[in-house]
């Protein structure tokens, strides 16, 4: 099987800030009230003071502490905290690297409409890191995640479309969603739109 040009995980987690992925979801600045909230079960400021120490706003950063405080949010069904919490798991980020538990937690923030987790679940599938690879999941997956505008999403469903993978081949699907892709800016998209015409 060759290698594809598919835009990998890694690569959306390097041009996305940790409390980017949800756009609706704004973390709270630390503060002593932020932790009273957080302590009292909050999952909302548990979430957000798991960014704090993520990030090192306002405490010292502790990988350990952050994901503390994410998994405590994740646990009562926080899907931002469900998906960063997946994230420190598929990295090692404070926890020890563990890609079940990374599509575990993705899972369910996915379930719950999450885009960034939609797209991360569908990677997981497509090359079968902490499941069994499966192309018509990634796809389901890919699909979910490109419907709610997540640029990465397309591509890869262009990609799969392009290609026959895990759907059936369709060059028009491909354009459609590669151009939604490159609209937003990805490069990959824009190249692959680019190969398309010239072929």
């Amino acid at each position: 099987m060759k290698l594809i040009p598919i835009f990998l995980l890694v690569g959306m987690l390097a041009v996305s800030g940790w409390s980017e992925w949800s756009e609706d979801v704004k973390p709270e600045a630390y503060s002593p009230e932020l932790v009273k909230k957080a302590e009292a079960g909050d999952a909302k400021a548990q979430y957000s003071l798991g960014v704090c120490y993520h990030d090192g706003e306002g405490v010292t950063q502790d990988y350990k502490e952050a994901v503390k405080w994410y998994a405590k949010a994740a646990e009562q069904g926080d899907a931002n905290a469900q998906l960063i919490l997946g994230v420190c798991y598929h990295q090692g980020i404070g926890v020890i690297q563990d890609y079940k538990e990374a599509v575990n937690w993705w899972t369910k923030a996915a379930e719950q409409g999450e885009a960034t987790a939609q797209c991360f679940l569908g990677t997981c599938y497509y090359k079968g890191k902490g499941v069994t690879q499966d192309y018509k999941e990634a796809v389901k997956w890919y699909t979910k995640s490109a419907e709610q505008g997540k640029a990465p999403a397309q591509y890869n469903l262009g990609w799969c479309y392009a290609n026959g993978t895990g759907v059936k081949k369709d060059e028009k699907e491909a354009v459609k969603w590669y151009t939604k892709s490159a609209e937003q800016g990805n490069e990959y998209a824009k190249k692959a739109l680019e190969k398309l015409k010239s072929n």
